[in-house]
């Protein structure tokens, strides 16, 4: 799959997730900066990928993938990346190819030569047959990813799968795997390895047990895992601190993609801004779901990216590990009072905290003690305990601020209690107009 296509779907899957189907075809078309005829060929594009790639495949081949968003939520917590990730970088020969590599030695160890034979009898007539080259290849791509591994031995080599693990637990164990990676990958910060090993497991224990599921775990910001496949280039570029090209969409943007323009004759504008970089940092959110990549631009200096704008994302020449160094210290110190990623003006916060009344666990101090980084608890007494913190600016930290409610109670700065009291009056306000015999 061609990387521009690649970006095209993955913004597409992510509008698909968070309308649930509210826009019509044209508005669809028109918010993702893309053709009516070209979102129908992205759904049929899907729609192969889908029918190839899961074996869990609706009753009606012509549902539409909105609808299987909307009615099998829970199924959904599966990313819808996850199918993309396996079709992305091989050809359809490619996956036929390595499926009945993977089949053949299933039971028994084999050799390269014995490979040969192998998909020479199963491969359909109409795909090309593979030669000793690609077959090696294929067998030093799968080792490399640890799917089969080499026993011990001379030559000629002899490869079986590496599944001991799963082999080697019993049922009662493997459910129990299964039960804390489901956990684990849809409540942690979310990665495409986590729902892979669940994936697989989920497989390992099908043809052993029929029941349903016992736990619904289902990570909330699902949609914005499709950021990930863009990761692994922007941690590459890190690790071999190479600048980076890509064409950045905002937030705030009407659209979410363009595509390259190869002809002059359609060639449109764009609410994308080209971008060059010297990428530093990858940080999530947590408590939004985002990606953000930190990076060091010649123009403007520290900047920060949503990940879920970036396309069309090239590596470009790399840079010295003195100047890398450098950069990476600016940044450090910069972010240093940073709530989460804010680059702004200092400032301290005071903040008292109520305890909760009749309570034996005392939850406020505990999750403050948790979340609050590094800010330290002053005073405290039977009632209450005051707290400080110096962040970057107040805009990060207002969401955790104002999410204790009545518990929370800003002292300083002056202008963001008054701030909050003004939230707080607006909040009271929406709830006046009600008449008091409903």
């Amino acid at each position: 799959m061609a990387r521009e296509s690649f970006d095209k779907e993955i913004q597409f899957l992510r509008m698909l997730v968070l309308t649930s189907g509210a826009y019509s075809r044209q508005q669809f078309a028109e918010r993702l900066g893309i053709s009516v005829h070209t979102f129908d060929k992205t759904i049929r594009r899907l729609k192969e990928i889908i029918y190839t790639m899961s074996k869990e495949l609706p009753e009606s081949q012509g549902k539409e993938i909105t609808e299987m968003l909307r009615y099998n939520y829970y199924e959904s917590s599966d990313p819808m990346l996850l199918f993309l990730f396996r079709a992305k970088s091989l050809k359809e020969s490619e996956s036929l190819r390595l499926s009945v590599i993977l089949a053949g030695i299933q039971e028994d160890a084999l050799t390269a030569a014995e490979l040969i034979d192998v998909c020479s009898a199963n491969i359909p007539v109409d795909f090309p047959l593979p030669d000793e080259k690609t077959i090696r290849s294929d067998i030093k791509y799968l080792e490399e990813v640890g799917v089969i591994r080499r026993e011990a031995g001379g030559r000629p080599y002899r490869y079986r799968l590496h599944n001991d693990l799963v082999a080697g637990l019993t049922d009662d164990e493997l459910t129990d795997l299964y039960d804390f990676v489901d956990v684990m990958a849809n409540t942690q910060v979310p990665s495409i390895q986590g729902y892979l090993l669940r994936d697989n497991l989920k497989k390992a224990r099908k043809h052993k047990e029929t029941g349903t599921e016992l736990f619904l775990y289902k990570y909330h910001f699902y949609s914005r895992i499709l950021d990930e496949a863009h990761l692994y280039t922007l941690f590459r570029a890190i690790r071999h601190r190479r600048k980076l090209s890509f064409l950045y969409f905002s937030p705030k943007s009407r659209k979410r993609y363009t595509s390259q323009n190869t002809n002059p004759l359609f060639e449109r504008e764009t609410t994308g801004k080209q971008e060059m970089v010297l990428p530093l940092k990858v940080i999530f959110d947590h408590q939004y779901g985002r990606w953000y990549l930190l990076a060091n631009s010649g123009r403007l200096g520290i900047t920060k990216f949503r990940v879920e704008g970036l396309t069309q994302i090239q590596e470009a020449g790399s840079v010295s590990e003195e100047e890398f160094t450098r950069k990476r210290c600016e940044l450090e110190e910069k972010i240093r009072y940073s709530w989460l990623i804010d680059t702004g003006k200092p400032v301290k916060i005071r903040a008292r905290f109520y305890n909760p009344e009749g309570s034996k666990a005392n939850f406020i101090k505990e999750r403050v003690l948790l979340q609050g980084q590094w800010g330290t608890i002053t005073e405290e007494n039977d009632h209450s305990f005051l707290y400080e913190i110096t962040v970057n600016g107040t805009v990060e930290i207002r969401p955790w601020l104002r999410s204790f409610g009545s518990s929370c109670e800003v002292v300083e700065p002056l202008y963001l209690r008054r701030e909050f009291i003004a939230e707080w009056k607006e909040i009271q306000s929406y709830y006046e107009s009600i008449r008091e015999n409903i």
